[in-house]
């Protein structure tokens, strides 16, 4: 089922297009990912969402119906650049941006106890956002996010600032959030972090959505015939007798043995090639190489900028 959807939005600034006729669909309950280099127009239409600006012509739905002003209750925002009140107290100002989401003090007061004792930070409370490191004020802006428990998420480069521990932290977080019914949409240059949580991706350059679909769908797609193998024998005598049908990308040493990269051509199969190279060598693995989603945006992106 559909949660939010954006139909044909258009955004201009002055002679600037920002956005040419982007669509995107995001599922109930999924971790949508938002991608694309810088300047391509993923936090313009963030802000559209979130209704900071507004789009020039297009449609935006909300549960199946059109996105309402008073949605915004219903929707949580993590810039990338940061919002907090350097000189203000961390909880004060928590429970202050806790009632601009709709929440009473009572409630407010209830959930950040939980999630300042979840994060081991409950002696922060009195202290000024100023006095803290960018990591601690970044959990302190995740709580401020999350707090009044939207039904949408918006997660813009979430793990800057973090180092590898809270980062894990926070990946941790963000999949129980999706479990218990949030829908999160997810931007961010890390490519890992994208095959790891997204389960669908929209990447956006220069304006224009370039590609969309499942994740792992899209990596199946870049797939170009390259298997990894590692084997134990002669390798001379194996490029000998290999034939024509199969390209050798490289051949290093392994641990125990020899890897090769081979790509196969001429429409030839994988068992063909497991079986030519079963006659010559000793075959320890045989493992196809499916393109990372940083390999794919670096693919993608290039060829845009071509055309």
């Amino acid at each position: 089922m559909e949660l939010f959807s954006a139909q044909n939005v258009v955004k201009n600034y002055n002679k600037f297009r920002a956005l040419s006729e982007v669509s995107i669909s995001v599922a109930e309950g999924s971790i949508f990912g938002l991608l694309g280099p810088n300047g391509a127009g993923k936090t313009t239409l963030i802000r559209i969402i979130n209704q900071i600006t507004a789009p020039d012509s297009g449609k935006l739905e909300f549960k199946g119906r059109p996105l309402k002003a008073d949605d915004v209750f219903r929707i949580g925002y993590l810039p990338e650049e940061r919002g907090l009140y350097k000189k203000m107290k961390v909880g004060e100002q928590a429970l202050y941006l806790a009632q601009l989401k709709g929440m009473s003090r009572r409630d407010a007061m209830k959930q950040l106890k939980y999630w300042f004792e979840k994060f081991e930070i409950t002696p922060w409370w009195d202290k000024k956002v100023m006095e803290l490191s960018k990591g601690m004020q970044q959990k302190v802006q995740f709580i401020c996010t999350v707090l009044h428990q939207p039904e949408l998420l918006i997660f813009d480069e979430p793990f800057s600032g973090f180092d590898p521990i809270n980062a894990d932290l926070l990946k941790n977080e963000i999949l129980q959030l999706r479990d218990k019914g949030a829908t999160i949409i997810f931007s961010t240059h890390n490519m890992a972090s994208v095959e790891e949580l997204c389960d669908h991706i929209a990447l956006i350059d220069k304006s224009k959505k370039i590609l969309d679909g499942p994740t792992q769908e899209i990596r199946q797609q870049y797939k170009s015939n390259i298997f990894e193998v590692e084997y134990r024998g002669d390798y001379d005598k194996l490029t000998r007798n290999l034939g024509n049908d199969y390209q050798i990308l490289s051949n290093e040493p392994s641990e125990t043995a020899q890897k090769l990269a081979v790509q196969f051509v001429n429409g030839s199969t994988p068992n063909e090639l497991l079986r030519g190279l079963l006659e010559h060598v000793e075959i320890l693995s045989f493992n196809e190489i499916i393109p990372s989603m940083n390999d794919v945006f670096i693919k993608v992106v290039t060829e845009n900028k071509q055309n």
